[in-house]
C-alpha cells in the first residue's frame, strides 16, 4: 500500500470539474480538485461529485487552461461597439397578431 505525501498532492495541478446531470442539458461547474493527470482527475471527479448518480457526463479541465475576463473591466469588455445597434432587437416593433416573438 502506498501513501500519498501531503506535499506531493499540494503540488498537483488544479482541475475544474463540470457535470452534465442528464442528456440534453449543459455541463455545469461542480467544483475543483487537485490531481496529477487528467485520468486521475476524471476518476476523482467521478468519485467525488457523482456519488449519488447525479451525472451522465464529467469534464475535467486544467484550471490553468481557462481564460477568464476581469470582472472589474465588465463595462468595456461586454459593451457593444458603437454603431452596431442592430445586434440588439430594441427598435423592432412587434406585429399585431404575433403573440410569441
Amino acid at each position: 500500500m502506498t501513501s500519498i505525501d501531503a506535499a506531493d498532492s499540494s503540488s498537483w495541478p488544479l482541475w475544474e470539474v463540470f457535470i452534465r446531470s442528464s442528456r440534453g442539458l449543459s455541463h455545469v461547474h461542480a467544483g475543483s480538485l487537485h490531481a496529477p493527470d487528467a485520468t486521475m482527475a476524471l476518476r476523482n471527479a467521478r468519485d467525488l461529485y457523482t456519488r449519488r448518480n447525479e451525472g451522465t457526463s464529467v469534464w475535467v479541465v486544467p484550471a490553468a487552461a481557462i481564460m477568464a475576463s476581469d470582472p472589474d473591466s465588465k463595462g468595456g469588455f461586454f459593451e457593444s461597439p458603437q454603431g452596431k445597434s442592430y445586434r440588439h432587437a430594441t427598435y423592432y416593433t412587434q406585429s399585431e397578431g404575433v403573440k410569441h416573438l
